[in-house]
């Protein structure tokens, strides 16, 4: 008998056990990290992985979310594309995670999208791109073209008086994209064909000598000359520093980039490239209060006064922040719910402004040009009076022109053709 009341108790204990654990698990909100930590773009996908870490630990220290605990799972999809698809269901389906956030190239998130929207799982995605897409399980936090590439030329062209056209980017799907569209706009005003130069470099692209030779005698013809540069990944280190070897100044042939931050500035000697500038929607120079207690946390939280922020943290920021508020809306975690809650959630960004989730998935956002100062910073040298919201579909492309995207009921579509009157291509 005593034997009987021994197993009975010990059966007892362990039944206790397993439900503790599934109570344990139900106290957890997961929260997915998709972020390259080597490879080719680990030296800007890092910061972000700490960014959403960070972010993780503030909302516990603020008690968690529906009275849970925030739990991050980190995985690393070494620059690897593919891999990062096989990440995402990792993350989705066996360590069951609410949200991810996560991907930095556009093609990183082509190669996860399928996942998304098959599994219904949510992905914020904190990185400018080249817009041409709108899914009902992607956020895009980052800048549109209309928020970052348009308003670049503009103020190159308005301010500077640029007039012949070099669109220099990494061969993949972001700068063919966002080039098609700008070579599009510039022609559209008034820009002839053999003023503009497009070229395209691998990723880790590293012996620039006779590109940026081309690029020397192309701006030699007499007319302001500017390079607009969608290189990414740590390919911008040989490329400004063979700019500097050959003596191609800010003054000469201004370089605006955007891919290029203050994170990617720190691991260069800046000197030769103080005047150059790049075009975000956040600098790490912006003089705000909100801004000023964000740098200060992130110092902290990474133990070192010398760390920069820059504008995909920013961006991360804002995504967190935005589900964070629609999980509290809806009161779930559940992706339907959250999909309805987010639209019109506003935040307060590290500008001054807000940020709204608009319905095609894209929010609102100030547009900043910064110049290269010696210490790898930027001063902002341009800024809109107001924010903008993104633009999922270009128009400036024939085949994008006539679509408009919502995810906001009735229509829940990404790709609505105002002409035909039909939800339909990609993005649906």
């Amino acid at each position: 008998m005593k034997k009987a009341v021994t197993l009975k108790l010990a059966g007892l204990a362990a039944a206790s056990a397993i439900s503790f654990q599934v109570v344990a698990a139900d106290d957890t909100i997961k929260v997915g990290v998709l972020h390259s930590l080597s490879g080719t773009m680990a030296i800007s996908e890092t910061t972000l992985k700490d960014t959403v870490l960070m972010m993780v630990e503030e909302q516990n220290k603020k008690g968690g979310l529906l009275g849970k605990k925030l739990e991050a799972v980190v995985v690393d999809p070494a620059s690897n594309w593919p891999l990062f698809a096989e990440k995402a269901r990792e993350l989705i389906e066996k360590e069951k995670v609410d949200v991810v956030f996560g991907c930095w190239t556009s093609v990183s998130r082509k190669s996860v999208l399928p996942v998304f929207e098959e599994l219904n799982s949510l992905l914020f995605y904190p990185v400018q791109y080249e817009g041409e897409e709108s899914s009902k399980n992607v956020f895009y936090t980052g800048a549109a073209p209309n928020q970052q590439a348009i308003p670049a030329v503009d103020y190159l062209m308005d301010d500077l008086g640029v007039e012949r056209w070099v669109l220099a980017g990494t061969d993949y799907v972001y700068p063919r994209t966002t080039n098609k569209i700008l070579e599009a706009y510039l022609k559209d005003n008034g820009v002839a064909p053999e003023d503009i130069m497009i070229n395209y470099t691998p990723f880790g692209h590293s012996d620039w000598q006779s590109i940026v030779a081309d690029i020397k005698k192309f701006g030699a013809a007499g007319k302001k000359t500017a390079v607009v540069s969608t290189i990414n990944g740590d390919a911008n280190v040989p490329f400004y520093k063979e700019l500097g070897a050959q003596g191609v100044s800010a003054e000469d042939i201004p370089v605006v980039a955007f891919s290029v931050g203050e994170e990617e500035l720190s691991g260069m000697d800046t000197s030769a490239l103080v005047g150059h500038l790049a075009a975000w929607n956040y600098f790490m120079s912006v003089d705000t209060e909100q801004n000023d207690e964000f740098v200060e946390k992130w110092q902290k939280y990474i133990g070192s006064e010398d760390r920069v922020t820059n504008d995909p943290m920013e961006a991360t920021y804002l995504g967190f922040n935005m589900w964070a508020k629609a999980v509290e809306k809806a009161g779930t975690t559940e992706s339907d719910a959250v999909q309805d809650a987010i639209i019109g959630v506003t935040v307060p960004n590290l500008t001054g402004g807000f940020a709204t989730m608009m319905p095609n998935h894209h929010i609102t956002k100030p547009v900043l040009i910064g110049e290269i100062q010696d210490d790898g910073q930027f001063d902002v040298v341009w800024e809109t009076t107001g924010v903008v919201a993104g633009d999922a579909w270009s128009d400036f492309l024939p085949g994008s022109k006539d679509l408009f995207a919502s995810w906001e009921k009735p229509l829940s579509c990404g790709s609505f053709n105002v002409t035909t009157g039909q939800c339909s291509g990609a993005g649906q």
